[in-house]
This record gives C-alpha cells, sequence and structure tokens, in this order.
C-alpha cells in the first residue's frame, strides 16, 4: 500500500468514525435504549463498521462524551471568557456550557449515569477546568474572588455546583430557572472576597 493509500484509509475511517459518533448523538438522545444495529443504519454503515470503531457500547459512550466535551469548549471558547470582568466572563462560560449541554439533555442523563474513575474523570474535565482557572485567577489577582482559597478548590467547587444544578433540574427538584439562580448565588458567595485582615 503507497503512503497517499495509507493517507487515504486513515482520512475515511476517521470520516467513518465521526459518522458514527454523530449518528449515535442523536440516535441515543431520542432513545437511550437503542441498539447498536440502529446507530449504525443512521450512520450509513454496517454493525460491523460500528463494532471496527467501537468494539464495546461504553467504548462509544466514551467517544460520545469526548464529543460532547468538546463540542462545549468550542462554545466556551466562542463567548470571549477572557475579556471584562472576570465575574461576567465566568457567567458567559457557564451560560455557554450550559447551551451546549442543552441540546442533549436525554443523552446526558444516559452518560452521567456512567462510572469514570477518578483520572477520566479528571481529563474529561481538563478543557473546561483549564479555562476556569484562567478567569479564577484573573477574578482573584483583580480582587473580584477570594484569592485565600485554592484555585484548584474553587474550580472544583464551580464544576460540583454546576453538576448539583442540572441534576436538581433533572430529578424535578427545582425548574431550570430555579436552579441556575441558585447556581448563580451559590457561586457569588463562594467566590465573593474574604475580610481583609
Amino acid at each position: 500500500m503507497t503512503r497517499s493509500q495509507a493517507r487515504k484509509q486513515r482520512v475515511d475511517a476517521r470520516r467513518s468514525a465521526a459518522s458514527i459518533v454523530g449518528a449515535a448523538v442523536q440516535v441515543l438522545d431520542d432513545d437511550p435504549e437503542a441498539s447498536m444495529e440502529a446507530i449504525a443504519r443512521a450512520a450509513g454503515v454496517t454493525r460491523q463498521t460500528v463494532y471496527a470503531h467501537f468494539p464495546s457500547r461504553e467504548q462509544l459512550l466514551r467517544a460520545l462524551l469526548d464529543h460532547l466535551t468538546a463540542e462545549a469548549v468550542a462554545e466556551i471558547d466562542a463567548a470571549d471568557i477572557d475579556s471584562g470582568p472576570a465575574v461576567d466572563a465566568l457567567f458567559r462560560l457557564l451560560k455557554a456550557s450550559d447551551r451546549s449541554t442543552g441540546r442533549y439533555p436525554v443523552l446526558l442523563q444516559t452518560l452521567s449515569a456512567m462510572r469514570l474513575d477518578e483520572s477520566d474523570d479528571a481529563q474529561l474535565h481538563a478543557p473546561v477546568a483549564k479555562r476556569l482557572r484562567r478567569i479564577l485567577r484573573r477574578g482573584q489577582e483583580a480582587g473580584e474572588f477570594d484569592a485565600q482559597l485554592s484555585t484548584d478548590w474553587l474550580i472544583a467547587a464551580t464544576i460540583n455546583l454546576g453538576h448539583a444544578a442540572g441534576e436538581s433540574v433533572g430529578a424535578g427538584h427545582l425548574s431550570k430557572a430555579e436552579a441556575d439562580d441558585a447556581l448563580r448565588t451559590s457561586l457569588l458567595r463562594i467566590l465573593a472576597p474574604g475580610p481583609t485582615e
């Protein structure tokens, strides 16, 4: 096989995998129990092709997590989070993330039930955490946020409060508007600068 044939084969394989992931996002958001056969049909490939790229359903779901994370990061990057007051940038980041995750509510419930080990979970959150870190450090340096608290702690608190808000809506305990308000209020309290000595 020539080098150009090998390159074309790799491009075709990436295109096929991307088509499967795109189809799986739509199919599983409509029906979380959909079969690999249904996903293959929606992607226009055979079931064997799906299994060639994703040998198990769990591997396909992990690819969907990566895909949705990349979508959220693109949405966040388009929100101009490196300008203006840090508090405004933080809420732009949260709104952008919310827009992205709001597209696939059923699929995200399925994915959130996946058991990830600690390092996989950290890796999944790393791109968003990196952007959060920039905002939080900027806010701490400008005196908008509490500089006495560890930035890592504030990142973890922000991510976990965001998850708690989503879970409260999913469980029917709060409306979307109530959860957004609770998240905003909680973050403002946590981030507020402490008393100076």
